[in-house]
């Protein structure tokens, strides 16, 4: 890489001085074959550093611990709002529970209303924003090691709902600011902790923040994984429907329902048949379960109908091939039973071509396509009901960055308009790409391959974190790739060493951006 490439590619946005630091501090670590490198002398004080931290994290490992139960205890998921509550009581006891710990160790921090608090290091310029969050996705069932909000250490992992997202990463920020604070190293700039209350449900809360507050010059979330996503692909939400008649004799479709909500590949679908002896579903049940893999569950109905359950296996839809699209499937099971001559009939033999069972890359819809950076689009058809007159449905779509409104959206349109279905959706909306030879992104490379000893590149995801919005925004830990840590699910847990090496590494972020 050139340096000359470097500085063009720093965002404008940048103050100067910033720029420059961030450049000067990036040329020293480039080699002459121009890849990032660390000088000796450098390098012995990172190791200093790096233990010195270390030791101070195990020092203080029955503190971190103790504040992270106190905070997973809460149940903080999103309730009806209520005076000075947006998001309910338990976001804002999640929000109060969180002031009580940093100022317990010195920070001063601002109450936005109860829809997020912040905590300042000092009264320096923004060097720094730092953005998690303290609500969680609901408790669930399955929870085998422990209840969801009552915090249990087993085999040096923490289990309970939000321990991974994201009530452990927003403990180790603190502990890295508290670190950096009680060890004394000096910072020029200020990193600022900025912790919400709803990210879980769209991040109302940080849009109320961000009218009142403007972003710094650089931010990360340690909501997603190591070691740096700088990519949040950019996609659309498509929803179609047509009114179509079913037949009133033969074999035919009287109701169909799949999905709960948009964003989830279904694990159930659900459809009620007419005209059609049991056995003879059976059959073209058995044949289409060892195609999919999805199971069904033949029922009689006291209309001497038949129930279909169709059994496959939710996952999020930023990443289809984690589960078994049962909706799919059972299209896939209702196009092969030789309903009666119809316009439902011709409709379902179409979707079932459009949206195939196992295509999790949008070739049926003709808009599958790739780029190195960011990867392969994903699309999942995720909601579909019949209630005997009009069918509708609806997909999600997750694009890379190669995508435009001609060769995704439109495309899209005009291919369901071939079946009749008209098309309505909010458009596309864009892609999050952080040039991946950026400074900062750079930076927090390093940081991660000298705390870890791993080597480690960028990458993209489906999804979309805190910073998707955000000018020079990245997702920077706190999770493994290597390790599931049931986030979202049931025994959801963090390993404790993780966290603490988590610690170690958001705290040489801080030092290298604001204290260099």
């Amino acid at each position: 890489m050139k340096l000359q490439s470097i500085w063009t590619k720093t965002n404008d946005y940048l103050e100067k001085e910033q720029k420059m630091w961030i450049f000067c501090s990036f040329c020293a670590m480039i080699g002459k074959n121009g890849t990032a490198t660390v000088p000796e002398k450098r390098k012995g004080e990172v190791t200093m550093r790096k233990e010195e931290l270390r030791t101070y994290i195990e020092n203080h490992e029955s503190e971190m611990i103790e504040d992270l139960k106190s905070l997973i205890r809460i149940p903080s998921e999103k309730q009806a709002a209520e005076p000075g509550k947006p998001f309910g009581a338990p976001a804002a006891e999640a929000l109060a529970q969180g002031i009580e710990i940093l100022e317990k160790y010195g920070f001063a921090v601002t109450n936005y209303d109860n829809y997020a608090i912040a905590a300042d290091f000092n009264q320096e310029e923004k060097g720094l924003d730092i953005l998690a969050h303290l609500d969680v996705v609901p408790a669930g069932e399955g929870w085998q090691e422990t209840d969801p909000f009552t915090p249990l250490i087993k085999e040096g992992k923490m289990f309970g709902r939000g321990t991974a997202d994201d009530k452990g990463p927003a403990i180790a920020a603190i502990y890295a600011m508290r670190a950096v604070k009680e060890l004394g190293y000096p910072l020029k700039k200020n990193v600022r902790l900025v912790l919400g209350s709803d990210e879980e449900c769209g991040s109302p809360d940080l849009e109320y923040y961000y009218k009142k507050e403007v972003e710094a010059p650089c931010t990360f979330s340690p909501d997603a994984e190591f070691p740096v996503i700088n990519i949040e692909k950019g996609g659309m939400r498509g929803h179609f429907e047509k009114t179509s008649d079913a037949g009133t004799t033969g074999v035919r479709l009287v109701s169909l329902q799949a999905g709960t909500k948009l964003n989830v590949v279904p694990g159930k679908a659900y459809a009620e048949l007419a005209g059609m002896a049991k056995e003879d579903l059976k059959a073209c049940a058995d044949e289409t379960e060892q195609k999919t893999g999805v199971s069904f569950v033949l029922e009689d109905t006291e209309n001497g109908n038949i129930k279909i359950t169709a059994c496959g296996a939710f996952a999020h839809a930023s990443t289809p091939e984690m589960g078994n699209n049962a909706l799919t499937a059972l299209l896939q099971l209702l196009a092969s039973v030789g309903m009666e001559e119809s316009e439902l009939k011709n409709d379902i033999s179409f979707l079932a071509k459009v949206y195939p069972h196992g295509d999790g890359k949008g070739a049926g819809l003709g808009v599958a396509m790739s780029d190195e950076e960011s990867g392969e689009l994903t699309l999942s058809l995720d909601l579909m009901n019949y209630d005997g007159k009009t069918l509708t449905g609806s997909y999600d779509c997750r694009a890379p960055i190669c995508a435009t409104k001609e060769n995704l959206y439109d495309t899209a349109g005009q291919n369901m308009k071939k079946g009749g279905f008209s098309m309505e959706g909010s458009g596309m909306f864009p892609p999050h790409h952080v040039p991946a030879d950026s400074p900062f992104v750079q930076t927090l490379l390093q940081c991660y391959t000298d705390v870890t000893g791993k080597p480690g590149k960028p990458f993209a995801i489906g999804g979309g974190t805190y910073v998707h919005h955000l000018k020079n925004g990245v997702a920077f830990g706190c999770a493994d790739l290597e390790v599931d840590n049931r986030m979202h699910g049931a025994d959801e847990f963090v390993e404790i060493e993780c966290l603490k090496e988590c610690v170690v590494i958001f705290a040489e972020a801080i030092l290298r951006i604001c204290g260099e």
